[in-house]
Formats: C-alpha cells, structure tokens, sequence
C-alpha cells in the first residue's frame, strides 16, 4: 500500500503539469481527491492491512492528501492568474443596459397634489400615525359612543391608542398651538380594517384646511375647483352634494364629471357621468372650541381626499392592489 501511496503521488504530480485549464483541473480534483477518487478508494483499504503498520500508513496518506491539495490549489491559482492576462473584455460585446428607477404612481400623485396646494400657498404638515384617541375622535367633534366612528374601521392598540384612521388629527393637533391664519394641508397614511378592489387597509390621504376672518363655502368651492382641475389637467366639472361629516357644518360630498367617459355615463361612474371624489366642509363651531378659537371671529374650511383614488382615475388604473405587488410591468409605465 506504500507503494501505491508513493505512486499516486507521482503520477498526480506528472498529470498536473499537463493541465492547462480549468475543466481538466476539475476532472483532476475528481480522479485523485473526489468522494469515489482514487485516494479515497486506497485509504477505505487502511481496515486491512496489519493492525501495527495503520498508524504509519495512515499518517502517509494524509501527507500524500496534503500534498495533493497543495498541487491542486497552486495550479488553480496560476491557470486563474493566466486566464487574467490572456483572456482581454471584447470591447465589442454590447454593454449592459441598467434600467432606471421611477418614482411609485401614488408618490408620485401626492407629490402633484402637494404642489399644487403649496402654489396656492398651503403648507405641509406631517404627524403620528400612531394617534391618540383624542386627536383622532374626541377632538373633531366625534365623542365615545357616537355613531359616526362606525364610519371608521378602526386598528386600536390599547385603549386610546390607534392607527389614525384618517389625516384630520392634524387639524386639532395645530389648531392648538397656531393661532389664526391657518392654510395647512397634511398628507400621509391612514388605517382602516378594510381591503378589497378599491380599498387596502393601508392608503394615503390628503387632509386639508384653512381658517380665517370671514371664510364662507364659496371660498372651499373656488379652492377645491381649482385644485382638482390642475390634478386632472383639464376644465373638469365639478359639483358639491349635501353630505355628514361630525366636524364639519355644513358638509358636502364633492364629484367630478368623470374622466374616463367625459360624463356620458360608463361603467366606472355606474352612468351616472360623476365620480365622488373627496369629502369637504366648513369646519364645526364645537371643533373650534376645542382648540380655543372663537366661532364668532373665525371661520374655516376643511377637506380630504385619498390619493390611491385620485391615481387610479388620473392614470386608468381599475384594481387598487396592483399597487403593492410590485411587479415592474406595472411601476415601468409611470
């Protein structure tokens, strides 16, 4: 078996030298040091021989090993720095092509909304998305037990912790330190327990306000008027319907002629030529004193609109999830 150690060794050193690339220096690695090569098959062979000549044998055999994965290496090592110098790029090859990234439709839909209210001299206001009950209810004029939070789905996280269920904390939360002229708008992520083809339980809105001396409804109808015909870019008509919102009075339901059928009647606007598409009031004498302002001197108007809404009208997209599977096909077209 010394023998045929001592051999091996020879003839792995002898084939070595003859290698000259990679594919045969792993059919190498397989003839002498693979699981089935030929080292392995002598060592299985220590079981037989005598019980006095194993530890020296043994002992051999691990050298030969060494030794073989030195050789190994070594020419791994030199035919990999030979590849190096030989082999040059081919300058020729077409080179690859790196697609730039774009911004996601609903970003880029509130960044629109944005500055089309700060061209209107609006600021932005942004706050919590974990809300205190207060902000979120009591403050806008929406008490414990009062109906109007059925309207809201609420995620809570204790007792009077939640997942703001819309923007319009931000009403209360700057009302009390600011006094008037205000004209904020405040965009972020609200949480509702709601998800299907038109909602998710995660979506963007826009609250929007503006307190001053003598604001009636004509100014939120030339605001709102013209701001959703700058998003839309076009000379959209727009109508006020009599609505309910507990921190407004009175409240309305704003539509739009509907973009996809220029008002003749289609299935997104169910033939009817309108689309609702935000809700809006002017702000309730009871919200007002809540933050120490005196109904008697200020008036005010507020709104809010979702944004995931306003994009998939702006842009024709008919399924709100398709947001958030991030597929390309999809986020490559805006």
């Amino acid at each position: 078996m010394e023998q045929e150690l001592e051999k091996l060794r020879s003839d792995a050193a002898a084939e070595l030298d003859q290698i000259s690339s990679s594919g045969q220096l792993e059919d190498f690695r397989i003839k002498y040091l693979g699981r089935n090569g030929q080292l392995s098959g002598l060592m299985k062979l220590l079981g037989s021989v005598a019980k006095e000549d194993r530890p020296r044998l043994g002992k051999l055999a691990n050298l030969v090993r060494g030794e073989l994965e030195k050789f190994f290496s070594e020419k791994s090592a030199a035919l990999l720095k030979q590849h190096d110098h030989s082999e040059k790029p081919d300058l020729s090859l077409p080179g690859r092509q790196r697609t730039n990234g774009r911004l996601h439709p609903v970003t880029q839909c509130m960044e629109e909304i944005c500055s089309i209210f700060a061209s209107m001299g609006f600021s932005i206001a942004e706050g919590p998305d974990i809300e205190l009950d207060h902000y979120n209810f009591a403050a806008l004029n929406i008490p414990e037990h009062h109906p109007a939070r059925d309207m809201h789905d609420t995620f809570y996280i204790g007792n009077s912790v939640l997942l703001r269920t819309h923007t319009s904390p931000m009403q209360a939360r700057i009302m009390e330190k600011q006094p008037p002229p205000i004209r904020v708008i405040a965009p972020g992520k609200v949480y509702r327990c709601d998800s299907d083809i038109t909602h998710t339980p995660m979506f963007q809105q826009v609250e929007g306000f503006l307190v001053d001396r003598n604001i009636s409804f004509a100014d939120l109808k030339g605001v709102l008027t013209v701001s959703l015909q700058k998003i839309f870019e076009k000379d959209l008509e727009v109508r006020f319907r009599p609505s309910f919102f507990p921190f407004t009075e009175p409240s309305a339901e704003v539509d739009i002629a509907c973009v996809i059928c220029g008002g003749d009647g289609c299935r997104v606007c169910k033939k009817t030529g309108w689309i609702e598409i935000l809700g809006s009031g002017m702000i309730d004498p009871e919200v007002f004193k809540m933050v120490g302002y005196d109904s008697e001197i200020y008036s005010g108007f507020a709104f809010g609109l979702g944004v995931e809404r306003i994009a998939m009208l702006k842009y024709g997209i008919d399924d709100i999830r398709l947001y958030y599977e991030n597929d390309l096909r999809f986020l490559s077209q805006f």
